[in-house]
């Protein structure tokens, strides 16, 4: 599964579970057709799934492997699966801000609504958990292969636990278009680095995914299509753990010549924008590099040709979701203050950093900071600064900035407008050390010329006498 387009759907309905989008089955009646009802699509009497859950731990927090297993009338399987999967969703709060929420899989997963699929008609892999929370996705195929078209993802706000003091109640839907590249029948589709997918608010992060949509003659496939991420030629990222963090060797019989680390070079300058109804809402221009202090202190450059950008803009909040496409992402707030002023100004309120490792998707690292005052500009320019900046997440975390220059508040023409440049900051400074320095050399001067006046003066009387 791979990062798609997200496609309008209906912000809240009346249940957790929304219309089946384009593609997906249609209400129908007849064999293997589903019905879909206020409490969701309900399992055809033909079709019967068989669940697993199989009990793991993912970085931080609980997580659970899911093993569903769809079979037909005749009791083989027609759909199979086994993935784990994790959310991050950022939701607005009753005093608009903005906080950052986990929501992983629970024990009490059900999968009403899980079908067949045939010829005509998609196949539904679709689950249910915690409370009111659910995800699918659908399956087509041609005559020599099969892919996913849709994901559908239920998130419900008054489950208090996960959302705590939310603004928004009520279930919340979105559906993302999903580009896995076709498999072929028979074969099995294998994922185990992570991938994720991000679309209003929401990334969903997938790994140690096994699956196949129409298993034929109910016998699942022994060759396997493997991921892009997967490929023998790409060995994957292992991020730093505390585990595997390298350490001097303590059998070493004789001292061994050491060389001064090579240092880190500035990382390179990404172009990043969103855009909002086909017109750009925000620019960035920025090099970014990480600061991970555990252990060894652990510099890592966000390359921007592998990083793409995602987010949301709005009148008086802004977010720009970086996913540098090795299992980091960087989500950056921005807010309006004094929006009821004639003069209204732009800052960085938030930013949120998670580190995963590339192989089992567990979480290395999750760490927000939500009290910035930062990068302060007018609404309608644009921030700017040069030099190198040092933004403090926590206390192993931080962020080093190059080259910025920021403008998350009316765009206009895909141009950046006046930048607003940090430089004055340093300036400011700089002018009443001058002046006193001024100052103080006048005193100086005065004292000075009284204290030799002053002898003068002593000398002539002398000479009187």
């Amino acid at each position: 599964m791979t990062d798609g387009d997200a496609f309008a759907a209906p912000a809240r309905f009346p249940s957790a579970r929304p219309s089946p989008p384009h593609g997906a089955p249609s209400p129908a009646a007849g064999n293997m057709e589903p019905r879909w009802s206020p409490r969701g699509p309900l399992r055809l009497p033909r079709c019967s799934a068989c669940l697993l859950l199989l009990l793991g731990t993912a970085g931080f927090f609980l997580s659970y492997a899911v093993e569903v297993d769809v079979k037909d009338a005749s009791n083989a399987t027609c759909l199979y699966a086994h993935w784990m999967m994790r959310f991050l969703i950022k939701y607005e709060t009753n005093s608009s801000d903005y906080k950052n929420a986990t929501l992983s899989l629970s024990s009490n997963v059900t999968h009403d609504g899980s079908i067949c699929g045939n010829d005509t008609q998609a196949a539904l892999l679709a689950v249910q958990f915690g409370e009111g929370h659910s995800w699918s996705v659908n399956f087509t195929k041609t005559n020599e292969t099969y892919q996913a078209d849709f994901i559908t993802f239920t998130y419900n706000t008054n489950d208090t636990a996960v959302f705590p003091d939310a603004k928004r109640k009520g279930p919340i839907t979105i559906v993302v278009k999903d580009t896995m590249h076709p498999v072929q029948l028979n074969n099995v589709f294998v994922c185990h680095n992570t991938d994720s997918v991000e679309a209003e608010n929401v990334t969903q992060f997938f790994w140690n995914l096994t699956l196949q949509a129409f298993v034929q003659n109910g016998t699942i496939g022994k060759k396997e299509s493997r991921c892009d991420a997967d490929t023998p030629t790409s060995a994957p990222t292992v991020l730093p753990t505390v585990a595997n963090v390298t350490t001097a060797s303590t059998t070493t019989l004789s001292p061994v010549p050491t060389t001064a680390p090579k240092p880190v070079e500035n990382p390179d300058t990404g172009n990043y924008s969103l855009k909002s109804e086909n017109e750009t809402c925000l620019l960035a221009s920025v090099g970014l590099q990480l600061n991970v202090s555990r252990d060894k202190p652990l510099l890592i450059n966000i390359n921007p040709k592998t990083t793409s950008a995602d987010g949301t803009c709005g009148n008086t909040a802004a977010t720009l979701r970086l996913n540098d496409g090795n299992s980091r992402f960087i989500d950056f707030t921005f807010v309006v203050k004094n929006a009821s002023a004639n003069v209204r100004r732009f800052y960085l309120k938030e930013v949120n950093v998670t580190l995963l490792n590339h192989v089992n998707g567990s979480v290395i690292l999750s760490a927000d900071n939500n009290n910035f005052s930062k990068w302060d500009a007018s609404l309608g320019s644009s921030y700017m600064c040069r030099k190198e900046q040092t933004l403090e997440i926590n206390e192993v975390l931080q962020i080093h900035t190059f080259n910025l220059r920021i403008q998350p508040f009316l765009v206009k023409e895909n141009k950046f407008s006046t930048a607003e440049d940090c430089s004055p900051e340093v300036d400011n400074f700089i002018v009443p050390i001058a002046v006193g320095a001024a100052l103080g050399g006048l005193v100086v001067l005065v004292l000075m010329a009284y204290f030799f006046g002053h002898k003068k003066h002593r000398n002539a009387g002398y000479e009187q006498f």
